[in-house]
């Protein structure tokens, strides 16, 4: 038997990740020499504390079953691996892209970097999408991918302006 995940389950990690890009975010604008590039760092910032409060409403819309923990998990450990994946994977990609930061690099390349991961963050819902039976709120997983998506547009359209 595999191990499953709820939506409630994957709706916690995303709120992680939304964390962590807001912190990168909030990081890349401290080091910003230009004032308009501090702003539109910190718009970006904000835009993810946004996402944040829309999972957070979404995960509060879910029912107790798509909630609860499919599996035996007393220690929540389940969750526990996830955010640590999450951690790792997604706004950290090997070590925390924070720290790559030198306050030398322009908006464009903080763009990009942003740009790829959220690219990062897509491809792990899509795989985390596999192990949330339908039952436990698969089709909820979609609605975050549709919201990361929507973030990889944003920062390109404010890559090409």
């Amino acid at each position: 038997m595999g191990l499953n995940f709820s939506a409630g389950e994957i709706f916690e990690i995303a709120s992680q990740i939304e964390r962590n890009g807001a912190k990168f975010y909030r990081k890349a604008a401290d080091a910003a020499g230009d004032s308009d590039n501090k702003r539109k760092l910190l718009d970006l910032a904000a835009m993810e504390d946004d996402h944040l409060a829309t999972f957070t409403a979404m995960m509060e819309e879910l029912s107790d079953q798509e909630r609860t923990e499919p599996v035996y998990d007393p220690d929540n450990q389940a969750v526990l691996y996830l955010r640590a994946l999450a951690d790792a994977r997604v706004f950290r990609a090997k070590a925390d892209p924070c720290e790559k930061l030198t306050g030398k690099e322009s908006l464009e390349e903080i763009l990009r970097i942003a740009i790829e991961l959220e690219e990062d963050s897509i491809t792990f819902y899509v795989g985390m999408r596999e192990v949330v039976p339908e039952r436990l709120g698969k089709d909820k997983i979609d609605h975050i991918i549709k919201e990361e998506m929507n973030h990889v547009v944003t920062l390109s359209k404010e890559l090409v302006t």
